[in-house]
């Protein structure tokens, strides 16, 4: 049903530079997704327009040239750096005699190689489906018409109607579906946040190393390559903090200039790990010139999903390609961290993202002085189990002066499940 290539093809890539910035695309980004997909370019075609031509996206003249450049390279498929219209791929696919795929069907079709798990094949197939519905009329023109003849007779639906009816039939089966998994989803956020287990969530621009990263803060084996979307399914780890206690760290798909809407539509679910999230650790490529753009691409996603608001610490990673620059701390006026940067890659500076992510999670530290009478020694027990307590003496009743020292959330937490019996404990 869909338009997969086989890995091995060569395509003619075609890039188009326009003079609004929201407009362009990268050139270089382009490369490092057909790489991605496991297509050889052969040839790249360029050119500059004030904006697209509405028969060919391109000049006609420019579409002649990318039509000589098939029949040259005897190319396997046109790849355009942009989004085309379903009519736009039509006349270039005539004029040219090749299939011609735009830049989100070309990230479809990466997400669908890399999708592992139940939840991410259906959210890929998703995104497809939506993509696909658009373009219903290409190869089935000759089917315009209505059935007919013994044993065709009777719905009255041409080819097309019918397609689409299938469509529709199948995006609501996957939305069920996917909804089940979301309402797991959710089940397990809220079983954590009622035992206030902290979860940080990363986020960044693909292959700005999240999945490095992760590896070495769990210690864990996920999936990593130095290529777009390496990442597609969520990985949830728990790792320990200290003053913090146990936190969950999340693992979630990279983010790209103009995202195409289904797929963040698609992987909505998937997504909510970030919106949900105590901290997003927004991992950057320094290395990479284009870093800040990269910055300002990631900030109008978590827009898009409303994670704008969640605190984030940004993670400046693979310095080891950045002469001069050594693992450290920034902190702003207020004496809080705001970047880390490190190589994950060469394990530089992950015990300073550890030290900044216990001091953003932890917040003000509690301390208190309790007296405890003999009958409390279960609450004592547990004050030892939280390794809180500083310092302990024995009263003459035969109960306990106790200094304890504890994270605001441990100490929160310990009030909910001791209820109002502690505040009874503390001393003056």
């Amino acid at each position: 049903m869909f338009d997969r290539y086989e890995a091995g093809e060569q395509a003619i890539l075609v890039h188009i530079d326009f003079r609004e910035e929201g407009e362009r695309e990268d050139l270089v980004e382009l490369e490092m997704l057909v790489s991605s997909a496991g297509v050889k370019a052969v040839s790249t075609v360029t050119g500059s327009r004030s904006s697209p031509h509405p028969k060919y996206f391109v000049g006609s003249g420019k579409a002649e040239e990318i039509a000589q450049q098939v029949s040259l390279f005897e190319a396997d498929v046109i790849i355009f750096n942009h989004a085309l219209s379903p009519g736009q791929e039509r006349n270039l696919e005539k004029l040219c005699q090749c299939r011609v795929l735009d830049r989100t069907s070309l990230i479809l079709d990466i997400f669908a190689q890399r999708a592992r798990t139940h939840e991410g094949k259906l959210q890929v197939e998703l995104a497809q489906l939506r993509h696909l519905s658009t373009r219903l009329i290409r190869g089935w023109t000759h089917l315009e018409r209505q059935k007919g003849g013994i044993g065709l007779r009777g719905p009255g639906e041409t080819q097309l109607e019918t397609d689409r009816r299938l469509l529709r039939e199948r995006i609501k089966a996957i939305l069920r579906r996917l909804d089940k998994v979301a309402k797991q989803r959710e089940q397990g956020r809220r079983a954590r946040q009622r035992n206030e287990v902290p979860t940080v969530s990363l986020v960044g621009y693909t292959n700005a190393g999240k999945s490095t990263l992760f590896n070495r803060l769990t210690r864990a084996d996920v999936y990593a390559a130095d290529q777009l979307f390496a990442t597609l399914d969520p990985t949830l780890r728990k790792i320990e903090l200290a003053d913090v206690g146990n936190t969950i760290l999340a693992d979630t798909v990279g983010f790209i200039r103009h995202l195409p809407h289904d797929l963040v539509a698609a992987f909505k679910a998937t997504l909510e790990e970030t919106r949900e999230a105590d901290i997003l650790l927004h991992v950057v490529d320094c290395s990479d010139e284009r870093h800040e753009d990269n910055m300002r691409e990631v900030e109008s996603v978590l827009t898009e999903i409303d994670a704008d608001e969640v605190p984030q610490l940004i993670v400046m990673n693979k310095i080891d390609a950045v002469e001069g620059r050594e693992p450290k701390i920034v902190y702003n006026d207020e004496g809080v961290a705001t970047h880390v940067y490190l190589s994950a890659q060469n394990d530089l500076g992950i015990d300073l993202l550890f030290s900044a992510l216990t001091q953003r999670l932890a917040g003000a530290m509690v301390t208190k002085h309790l007296a405890l009478p003999p009958t409390a020694g279960k609450l004592r027990s547990t004050l030892y189990a939280l390794n809180c307590i500083e310092h302990e003496v024995f009263d003459d009743a035969g109960g306990w002066n106790i200094d304890v020292r504890m994270t605001a959330i441990d100490w929160e937490r310990l009030l909910k499940q001791q209820g109002e019996v502690i505040q009874t404990f503390i001393a003056s």
